[in-house]
């Protein structure tokens, strides 16, 4: 049997498959803060430290990545930053529904 075969034949159903993810109706709605520190809330993020400096790049790629999983619209308008989205936005390591989810309705997202 070929990979191919064993997933068209598996019946299990992935939470990552169903999870429902959300996104502003317009990127000019992102008006989280661009420079300082933000915090992110327990609900979109659980690691140990919440806080993350927008002066350092790896910090706003996982919180941006978290926020962008995890976060529902309202999350995501307080804590995004369009102009920070639009430049860490290829660095994103992001489920493909996310990505394309977020794509789809800003295609200014692909040409980052």
């Amino acid at each position: 049997m070929t990979e191919a075969t064993r997933a068209t034949e598996d019946p299990r159903v992935f939470y990552r498959d169903i999870k429902p993810y959300e996104a502003p109706a317009e990127l000019d709605e992102l008006r989280g803060p661009r420079d300082g520190s933000v915090e992110l809330p327990i609900t979109v993020y659980w690691g140990p430290a919440h806080t993350f400096d927008l002066a350092n790049e790896s910090d706003v790629v996982e919180a941006y990545q978290a926020t962008l999983r995890e976060g529902r619209t309202v999350d995501q308008v307080e804590l995004l930053n369009r102009d920070l989205l639009m430049r860490v936005w290829p660095e994103l390591l992001l489920p493909v529904r996310v990505r394309s989810l977020w794509e789809g309705r800003f295609p200014e997202l692909s040409a980052a």
